[in-house]
């Protein structure tokens, strides 16, 4: 009898483990090719670079790091230690929308001239705003050196580098740049010249009525003096 009910515990164990490995995963990242068309100082370029989000949880949010597998641009004059500047948008799809901004620090070492610039591995913190399956995708990528601007946007539609099951910490509420405005809102009433001129009125009603009843309380006050 003991040996059926081990035996039938193990199985139920190997039941549970089985129906979490078949689970749906939390997180899903992959590499994309995205087909950078940037528009330089100096004329348009292309190049491809594969792409990598990742994304590690941090009290309500995420922290993404977005990372670059080959350089996407180059510059006809060398860029000194700390002369590029790299930034991207982070296009968010499926339960949500909008964008969100990631960055990365300044070239750490000289880029020689017309070679590819390694862009470092740009970060930034995504919040859910509602809960749901979210996509991240590759954005336009914006590159500041010596006082010009170089914008590179993908030309080739890429699918999404990451994909997430998120919870938003409200419950699943809109964020708070969609929500609706109204009475339902939570925002507060406007008040204008019409509701300062009833409060007015409310606080000169409330005197009167203060005035009239001392005058009153006198008035019997003095003939009950006079009797």
């Amino acid at each position: 009898m003991y040996q059926k009910r081990t035996a039938a515990l193990a199985f139920a164990a190997a039941l549970a483990g089985s129906a979490v490995l078949m689970a749906a995963p939390a997180a899903q990242a992959d590499v994309v090719d995205v087909n950078y068309q940037c528009k330089t100082p100096i004329g348009d370029k292309s190049a491809v670079s594969p792409i990598d989000i990742k994304s590690v949880k941090s009290g309500s949010g995420y922290k993404l790091t977005m990372s670059f597998q080959k350089g996407v641009s180059s510059s006809p004059v060398e860029l000194g230690k700390g002369a590029m500047s790299p930034s991207a948008v982070i296009k968010l799809g499926g339960a949500e929308s909008g964008t969100v901004a990631v960055k990365g620090p300044a070239n750490a070492a000289a880029i020689p001239a017309n070679t590819p610039i390694k862009i470092t591995d740009l970060t930034g913190t995504y919040t859910p705003g509602k809960t749901g399956k979210v996509t991240f995708t590759a954005g336009v990528l914006t590159i500041k050196a010596l006082g010009t601007t170089t914008t590179c946007t993908p030309g080739n539609s890429p699918k999404p580098s990451l994909t997430l099951d998120v919870t938003a910490a409200g419950g699943g509420a809109a964020p708070s740049d969609q929500a609706g405005t109204g009475s339902d809102s939570g925002e507060l009433p406007q008040t204008g010249p019409e509701d300062s001129a009833i409060a007015l009125g409310t606080l000169g009603g409330t005197v009167l009525l203060a005035g009239a009843a001392g005058a009153l309380w006198l008035t019997r006050r003095h003939q009950a003096v006079r009797r």
